[in-house]
């Protein structure tokens, strides 16, 4: 228990803190999933929409501090890379 006025505030931001990447990564793994399984189903036209939207939200969760910049960057790359398997259209 913070027994500081200090410690408090450091108590009351944590919770806030929290939350906010909680939400953030939640959303994150959601929109990665739905890329993902479009991959997965090689369907070029709606990959494209989703794989871009995945790697913009990795990007922005990664500078956040939410997810670490290099798991960002290696999820990102197994994205571009199963796309590179569907072909030019996936992008």
């Amino acid at each position: 228990m913070a027994n500081h006025p200090s410690a408090e505030k450091r108590n009351r931001q944590r919770v806030v803190r929290t939350e906010r990447n909680r939400a953030l990564k939640s959303a994150l793994r959601t929109t990665v999933k739905k890329a993902r399984a479009a991959l997965g189903t090689a369907d070029a036209k709606t990959a494209g929409p989703l794989l871009a939207a995945a790697e913009s939200a990795l990007a922005r969760a990664a500078s956040k501090g939410v997810i670490a910049k290099k798991s960002a960057s290696r999820v990102t790359a197994r994205l571009a890379s199963a796309a590179a398997k569907l072909g030019p259209k996936a992008r």
